[in-house]
């Protein structure tokens, strides 16, 4: 007992010291914050299911800029659009790393890919890569008929219910109509709602989600690592990494086959991949760990957030009549000759893009933007952060700030209509998407869904 004594002392003595040499160190204040536990800090008082709903009330307590320590990390919670443009524009330089994480490494191929990764040269080349070959306006608008096509058969599916007077669950056909699409686009696959092959396929993506934002005890304090083995933590990622990297692996060994026949005629991104390995055109080489993790990247930003934003609005119009019926005769005023909307038929949809953003900006799909991690030392808002501290953006709080939105838990689509403010980066009291090109595949292929099916479904309701 006595050994397990000395050997506890051992461990903290050291921590203790190095938070009393830190905050000496210091010469600018460090944003308040809660006050922590020695060694676990403020880990104990967070739940990440309802995570930036208690940052949003310890905002309302220490400011729009203040601190936790989780564990043997420090970080800082911005709820501000000022500080978030000192974070994303004044020093995006030193705010370019991600923190690195043990489940979001391990899924993401050790960070071969855009959206996990930390900064360097070969990620800057890949980014470029991707900005030019892949997510380019161009390559996006070439697959606008697999998006046509996809939600022509879910409105089809929706009439037919109707018809047989059978109850319509919306979630599922919004998750399954985001899959089917992103599929096609990325592996050339179509997914049908119903099948084995189809519910092992999204039993893979649940877990795989769940996998990437769980909580590892190694990532804030790591000789405390062992926890997360008796949790079960490592064999679930190991088995859900090795699901997912068969399932890329037999995608692309498909693509590879001369002699198959399955795919549509059009160019998916797999086959665009593949052709930029054989090329061996750029400053390094990219490997199949690369058309992995860009696969992933796609598959689970885009899915989830779609589908997430599309049940949002569907909600809000129901929710809301007056709103619905305005968005209704926007759209029938413009019917005259057509049986269906195309995506550039939305441009001339004001009010229909109004309630789109509204939607956004009070059910944005992830509350709390991706973290970052500052490279050097800065000062934010008058406070000094010190390398290493990971950032995180409580997108959620900006949204709902009164000193920017009049009324803003309000729905209120009409402070849209006189307002030049968008979700391309350059607002930054209007974030629901991570601001940087990193999040390209959920800004292009997201937008295109969320603009074709709105304009299509209330015109059942």
């Amino acid at each position: 007992m006595l050994s397990l004594i000395l050997l506890v002392l051992c461990l903290i003595f050291p921590l203790l010291m190095f938070f009393h040499k830190r905050r000496r160190t210091m010469n600018a204040p460090f944003p308040p914050g809660p006050r922590g536990l020695p060694i676990i800090g403020n880990l104990h008082q967070l739940d990440n299911s309802t995570l930036y709903l208690q940052l949003s009330k310890l905002s309302k307590i220490y400011g729009p800029i203040f601190s936790l320590q989780l564990g043997l990390r420090p970080a800082i919670v911005v709820s501000s659009a000022k500080i978030a443009k000192e974070i994303f524009k004044d020093n995006d330089h030193v705010f370019c790393n991600r923190p690195i994480l043990y489940g979001q490494q391990k899924l993401s191929y050790n960070g071969s890919e855009i959206a996990f990764s930390q900064y360097s040269d070969p990620w800057r080349d890949l980014r470029k890569i991707c900005n030019i070959h892949i997510f380019s306006v161009k390559r996006v608008s070439s697959y606008s008929s697999i998006r046509k096509f996809e939600v022509k058969e879910m409105i089809k599916k929706i009439s037919n219910n109707v018809t047989s007077s059978v109850v319509t669950n919306l979630s599922e056909l919004l998750i399954s109509l985001s899959s089917k699409i992103i599929c096609r686009v990325a592996f050339g696959r179509r997914y049908e709602d119903e099948g084995l092959e189809s519910s092992k396929f999204h039993g893979m993506l649940h877990e795989f989600e769940a996998m990437l934002t769980a909580f590892f005890v190694s990532d804030y304090i790591p000789f405390m690592g062992w926890i997360d083995k008796l949790r079960g933590l490592h064999g679930r990622l190991d088995r859900n990494f090795k699901e997912f990297d068969e399932f890329y692996q037999e995608i692309i060994d498909e693509h590879l086959d001369p002699n198959e026949q399955q795919f549509t005629s059009e160019k998916v991104i797999v086959d665009v991949l593949l052709q930029l390995k054989e090329k061996r055109s750029f400053s390094f080489d990219i490997t199949f760990d690369h058309i992995k993790g860009i696969l992933m990247n796609m598959l689970v930003a885009a899915t989830d957030t779609t589908s997430a934003t599309l049940v949002w609005a569907m909600t809000v119009l129901i929710k809301n009549p007056a709103v619905m019926k305005k968005v209704q005769q926007e759209i029938r005023s413009s019917r005259v000759k057509k049986d269906f909307l195309d995506e550039d038929d939305i441009q001339n949809f004001s009010y229909l893009k109004a309630v789109t953003k509204e939607t956004l900006r009070l059910f944005l799909p992830n509350p709390l933007l991706l973290p970052r991690e500052s490279m050097e030392m800065c000062t934010i808002g008058g406070y000094q952060i010190p390398a290493k501290t990971i950032v995180y953006v409580n997108a959620w709080a900006i949204h709902r700030d009164s000193n920017v939105w009049k009324d803003p838990e309000e729905f209120y689509p009409e402070r849209f209509l006189e307002s030049s403010i968008n979700f391309l980066g350059q607002d930054f009291e209007f974030i629901p998407f991570w601001i940087w090109t990193k999040n390209l595949s959920r800004h292009f292929y997201g937008s295109c869904i969320i603009g074709t099916y709105p304009c299509q479904y209330p015109l059942f309701l």
